[in-house]
């Protein structure tokens, strides 16, 4: 039902520094384990299939694949579970303690275990993945819906400060990813799991769990609840058509982002065949860009609005992946109109700015944008949902890349990402965001 509800006030600042610091914490996972470091040990250590990795890049797609196809079923009755109970934090608590110590067993992997591997980066992956929902339902609870944009957006740009000094040190004292140097590199697991149990702390300390506690019920009857919790909301999702179809384009969206992250490092390293010193500057590049780009435009959406806002970052990514395709292309388009001999490597430095800038603020936009949508009430469910669609998509477009660098290699298979974003942009377009806001301001549970 719908009732007129007063206006959130602005939480206080050291609630929403501690709320940030999981996005600085769990960001090491994220660059450490899927995208710089551990991925590619993976594909070019662990398994091993020289020269071209096929075998390799297919079974990271399938670890990270079944990982997230758990997010999906789990995260929405779980949301459910953790609205009726107000126990978010003791869930976020334990999907933080998963990822701790399934990261750091990865230190015991050794060369040719493939299958141990795969496990413990289903696991890993499974646990942050599935704390992501977890923690941005608190979103909603720290300020006014105008307020979200530039709140989501701190955490964001916190986020990749928090993965360039844990990557930076990573790379600094651990090394190259190679086989020769495979006792050095392969303590990154228990660092990106240590550095995440360190940083996460002030979430714990200064988050607050808002509303009355419930009686507390049995594992089963809290799972039988999170389920008539869910059917309840399926009856009323017509009243929710704009967070519905929202949830399409962060679909689409979200597939393009985790082929980027699971894959722009091992395209860099078998495809534009980067030197050391430039993958290291291309990581920096990214996490500065990625930051500034989720405080900007967490700020600017204050004033064209979460949707207008999603729709421009949604256009920077396309933007971003024609030079990412296209970067032999421009290394000669560059050669015959400014006389200059840059190779490809230094032209796909380009390619990084615009998809350091797209990355920090599209997943910032959206989350907020799902906040803006979304009724106190239900913020754990409906985050559940939209945590859902994105591990989803996961699923989606890491096997769909995948499956396309199986049969095409990986310089041509990107250019499925083009296609994602703009299916994101097309469908985010019948959005009205004063509807969806009003419509989820006003609704109380019967």
């Amino acid at each position: 039902m719908t009732v007129p509800s007063p206006a959130r006030p602005l939480a206080p600042k050291r609630e929403i520094f501690g709320w940030a610091m999981f996005d600085f914490a769990n960001q090491g996972y994220t660059l450490l384990i899927i995208t710089v470091v551990f991925g590619d040990l993976f594909t070019r250590v662990v398994v091993g299939d020289a020269p071209d990795y096929r075998l390799g890049n297919l079974l990271w797609s399938v670890a990270l694949a079944i990982s997230y196809l758990l997010v999906v079923v789990a995260n929405p009755v779980c949301g459910a579970m953790m609205d009726y109970s107000r126990s978010r934090k003791r869930f976020l608590f334990a999907s933080y303690v998963l990822t701790v110590v399934t990261t750091s067993l990865l230190y015991f992997v050794e060369p040719g275990w493939i299958v141990s591997a795969m496990v413990l980066v289903i696991l890993s992956n499974f646990a942050y993945a599935i704390g992501e929902g977890f923690i941005a339902s608190f979103l909603p609870d720290l300020g006014p819906r105008q307020a979200l944009g530039w709140i989501s957006g701190l955490g964001w740009a916190l986020g990749y400060v928090g993965g360039l000094v844990a990557t930076a040190f990573t790379l600094f004292f651990l090394g190259d990813v190679a086989l020769e140097n495979y006792q050095r590199i392969r303590w990154v697991g228990p660092f990106a799991g240590g550095f995440f149990l360190v940083a996460a702390i002030p979430t714990f300390v200064w988050l607050r769990e808002r509303g009355q506690q419930r009686p507390v019920l049995s594992a089963r009857n809290l799972v039988r609840m999170g389920f008539a919790r869910l059917q309840a909301t399926r009856h009323a999702l017509h009243e929710f058509r704009d967070l519905r179809t929202l949830l399409v384009s962060v679909f689409f969206a979200m597939a393009g982002i985790y082929i980027i992250i699971a894959f722009s490092f091992i395209y860099g390293a078998q495809v534009i065949g980067w030197d050391e010193e430039v993958r290291i500057f291309m990581f920096v590049t990214v996490q500065l860009t990625a930051a500034l780009g989720a405080l900007g435009f967490g700020m600017l959406q204050s004033r064209l609005g979460a949707r207008n806002t999603y729709i421009l970052t949604l256009s920077l990514w396309m933007l971003a992946i024609l030079a990412i395709w296209q970067t032999p292309t421009l290394t000669g388009l560059a050669r015959q109109w400014l006389s200059v001999n840059w190779q490809a490597q230094y032209v796909f430095l380009v390619a990084g700015v615009l998809a350091g800038l797209s990355l920090g603020s599209s997943q910032s936009a959206a989350r907020a944008l799902v906040g803006v949508l979304t009724p106190q009430a239900k913020a754990a469910e409906f985050f559940g949902y939209w945590g859902m669609a994105a591990k989803a998509a996961a699923v989606f477009g890491i096997l769909g890349l995948g499956l396309l660098q199986w049969l095409l290699g990986l310089a041509d298979a990107i250019v499925f990402c083009l296609l994602l974003f703009l299916l994101a942009v097309l469908a985010v377009l019948p959005v009205n965001e004063a509807r969806g806001s009003e419509v989820s301001e006003n609704w109380q549970e019967g």
